[in-house]
């Protein structure tokens, strides 16, 4: 299954790791550690121009989406039940 991040970027449910609201880019250091690694290695990937509104960590990659984390987490959800 697959799972729309926004724009025109679609991942398969297999690779998500972790969905975050973009607020805990804030308010915890590590995630701010993590997110600076990822763009050392070049593994960050905003997805269109909209403000981005939720963290997507996959196995290599990590994306900034326009769709609120709660939707999100939504679709995914979806996906692991059926």
């Amino acid at each position: 299954m697959y799972i729309h991040l926004g724009g025109e970027k679609i991942i398969r449910a297999a690779e998500l790791v972790a969905i975050f609201d973009i607020s805990i880019e804030q308010s915890s250091k590590l995630s701010k550690q993590f997110v600076a690694q990822a763009r050392k290695r070049k593994d960050v990937e905003v997805i269109g121009e909209e403000e981005a509104k939720s963290i997507v960590v996959t196995a290599n990659k990590v994306y900034y989406s326009p769709i609120s984390s709660s939707t999100l987490k939504k679709r995914s959800h979806h996906f692991a039940t059926t």
